[in-house]
């Protein structure tokens, strides 16, 4: 591999690693390559479709579609720490309880080690469903509405309305991405609704977030860190998180 080959690499997992850049970040980051080269650099892998040119900078394919890449891809990613935060969250489900679940990767492993007791569960998640069918005991009630093939799961006004009846002792929400500035986002507007109609009915509220989604901005607004909410995640949570935690009185597990 030469070395613009090698570059390049290194400027793609940088926008990934970050969601979007500025230019100067950019230039930050590679300090011994000339504007010019950085520029042909980003028009370049645009045409590739790695990532994607915006005015001042470039943000990741990923952001730009609106998920977290494909479940599938997400689910063998950051595998160690969705184990823990599903372990960590184990303690808190209750039985004979009412709790949504959200769909993503996270949620996923917890919908894999569930308690096979009773439960009403409510989700959006095909493959959360998938994993909750081989209980015996839980009542899994799907939402409907149009596929995401990216994060397999359904989302519409028909979803969002029908949860607006539900009383939630519990909701599990996944998220994209937090930012001290915006809070919790992600990619799609629909689900961003979603996740809002099913906070507003449920009495206690959890996220679950792995380290690598902190710092980073997704373009639908979700919530801000809430006094009396859980945020699971791993042990490589920063501390600028934590405090943040701290300030707003929100648990961190």
């Amino acid at each position: 591999m030469d070395t613009m080959e090698q570059r390049r690499n290194a400027i793609v997992d940088f926008i990934n690693e970050k969601g979007n850049i500025t230019f100067a970040q950019l230039e930050k980051r590679f300090p011994n390559v000339s504007q010019m080269t950085l520029r042909t650099d980003l028009k370049a892998l645009d045409e590739a479709k790695k990532i994607v040119r915006i005015h001042g900078g470039a943000k990741s394919v990923e952001v730009v579609l609106g998920t977290d890449d494909y479940i599938g891809r997400r689910s063998v990613r950051n595998v160690e720490e969705k184990e823990s935060i599903a372990e960590k969250v184990l303690p808190l489900i209750k039985p004979n309880t009412t709790v949504y679940l959200d769909s993503g990767s996270s949620t996923t492993a917890l919908a894999k080690i569930w308690p096979d007791q009773p439960n009403f569960i409510f989700t959006s998640s095909m493959t959360c469903v998938m994993e909750l069918s081989k209980l015996s005991q839980p009542s899994v009630f799907v939402l409907g509405g149009e596929l995401n093939k990216y994060s397999m799961s359904a989302c519409g006004v028909g979803a969002i309305e029908s949860v607006k009846t539900v009383n939630f002792d519990m909701a599990i929400l996944g998220v994209t991405s937090y930012s001290a500035d915006v809070g919790f986002s992600c990619g799609v507007m629909m689900e961003a609704y979603l996740k809002q109609a099913v906070l507003q009915q449920s009495a206690e509220k959890i996220i679950l977030m792995d380290s690598s989604k902190t710092d980073k901005k997704s373009t639908f607004h979700i919530c801000q860190l809430q006094e009396g909410m859980t945020v699971v995640s791993d042990g490589n949570i920063s501390e600028d998180f934590r405090l943040q935690c701290e300030k707003t009185k929100a648990y961190l597990l």
